[in-house]
């Protein structure tokens, strides 16, 4: 008899209701970053088919409201829903000259391009600690899944793609590329 195979979920927050439009300077992006930390999310209708519904019983989410929205709206009020900060996302801090007004990206990926290189994290937690914080938040899923065959966790793009990057080392194999989209779902199997 084979043995059933064990599945980890990663799924990304749906889309936070803060806009993105017009131009920004310097403290109109930071306060962006905050508001978007707080903001409420879209309605996720249809829900996704490819979930194992039944079978998930504990979601493992981020303390950040949209990621706990979102695993709300899509696993209702019946399951455990388990918020850890070890799921928290990548901290960002805008870098830039405070005179300028630019689109919001413009902003954005320099400061992250910044940070992954080391050059921008002053007073946040480091790309290396990040990654270090993603690798043990793929053991805590792996652990799960080994108890249960399965495990879930809603959080956010950057988290899951680094922890997604850790469990494929660990040989588990992607069934499911989601991306980093809103509502995003990559579903692995070991």
């Amino acid at each position: 008899m084979r043995k059933s195979k064990l599945r980890i979920y990663l799924i990304r927050h749906a889309r936070p209701l803060v806009s993105r439009e017009g131009l920004f300077s310097k403290a109109q992006a930071e306060q962006y970053l905050k508001d978007y930390q707080v903001a409420e999310v879209e309605q996720i209708l249809p829900q996704p088919g490819h979930l194992p519904l039944p079978q998930v019983k504990k979601v493992f989410c981020s303390t950040l409201p949209r990621a706990k929205a979102t695993a709300r709206m899509l696993f209702g009020e019946e399951v455990e829903l388990v918020e850890d900060a070890l799921f928290r996302e990548f901290e960002n801090r805008i870098w830039g000259l405070p005179w300028a007004k630019l689109p919001l990206s413009w902003w954005q990926v320099p400061s992250r391009i910044l940070w992954f290189l080391g050059l921008n994290q002053r007073e946040i937690e480091s790309f290396r600690k990040a990654k270090a914080r993603a690798a043990q938040a793929a053991e805590h899923l792996i652990a799960e899944a080994t108890q249960n065959g399965v495990a879930v966790l809603v959080a956010h793009g950057f988290l899951n793609e680094f922890i997604k990057r850790a469990l494929v080392k660990r040989g588990w194999q992607v069934r499911v590329n989601g991306g980093r989209g809103y509502v995003g779902i990559t579903q692995l199997e070991k």
